[in-house]
């Protein structure tokens, strides 16, 4: 058995798993990890817990330490250069005339290597880029072209619901999200009312559309003849939340039925 911890970075919803042996953390400590990218800072996102090595799929980095009063001091300093390389690059950007949008720049706990997100159509000759920040910053850098659904994870926001962007806060990874789905929830197929700040469609067309997939599945499609206690008629309408369904009869007459009696009454319909 190992002992492992769910640790959180910036800008990322996701939680990664560390070894954490001997350390004592609790929800909310900062602390300092190994990452393939060197030396990083997060916070405990997942409480302790024991579990059987040969269970976990790949090599767990560690967690070095709780952070000291230095580290965090170290982090504070690195927010500073992120917002100094920030504004150095766009500079550079609009100076070299690049076809490219920065979105954020993170650099390693130590200092010694930076990444650039940023958003383009295309590809992007950034060599005399990544040399101007080089000079300029003394570190290693990476720039790494991203996705429109990454940059408002990376960039934050609110969505029309009110509140913060889900991939900003909670969403872990990004679910794959089609227009049938809306069409399923019967919502307005209007792209401003069902895009999210990123363009694409909402994230949150997915989490009630299993229900909706479960429970139309033995429902005709509308616009079929269903088959009623009154006669044959068209289905014109499903309310899924009510569990309702409205049908107009042959002499255009509209009548509302119970689902599960729509199920019932046409058990042969396709």
């Amino acid at each position: 058995m190992v002992t492992i911890v769910g640790i959180k970075f910036k800008n990322c919803g996701k939680i990664y798993d560390f070894k954490c042996e001997d350390i004592d953390l609790k929800l909310g400590d900062t602390c300092i990890v190994e990452t393939e990218r060197g030396l990083s800072i997060g916070k405990v996102a997942l409480h302790l817990r024991k579990k059987d090595e040969r269970n976990i799929r790949r090599r767990l980095k560690n967690v070095l330490r709780k952070a000291t009063d230095k580290d965090l001091e170290q982090s504070k300093k690195n927010e500073m250069i992120e917002k100094e390389a920030f504004e150095v690059c766009q500079n550079k950007i609009k100076e070299r005339e690049l076809p490219m949008k920065l979105v954020a720049v993170e650099f390693s706990f130590d200092a010694s290597k930076a990444i650039f997100y940023y958003t383009a159509e295309g590809r992007i000759d950034f060599r005399e880029l990544v040399k101007d920040m080089a000079n300029q910053f003394k570190a290693r850098i990476e720039m790494k072209q991203i996705g429109v659904r990454d940059e408002a994870k990376m960039s934050g926001g609110y969505g029309p619901c009110g509140r913060i962007l889900c991939c900003a806060s909670f969403l872990k990874d990004f679910a794959p999200v089609s227009i049938r789905m809306a069409k399923e929830q019967q919502l307005t197929l209007n792209p401003s009312k069902i895009s999210g700040v990123c363009g694409r469609l909402m994230c949150c067309l997915v989490y009630e559309h299993m229900i909706y997939e479960k429970n139309l599945k033995d429902i005709p499609n509308l616009g079929k003849k269903v088959n009623t206690s009154e006669g044959q008629g068209k289905l014109i309408k499903i309310d899924m939340i009510n569990e309702k369904a409205t049908v107009e009869l042959e002499e255009g007459k509209r009548l509302q039925m119970n689902l599960n009696e729509l199920r019932k009454h046409n058990k042969s319909v396709q």
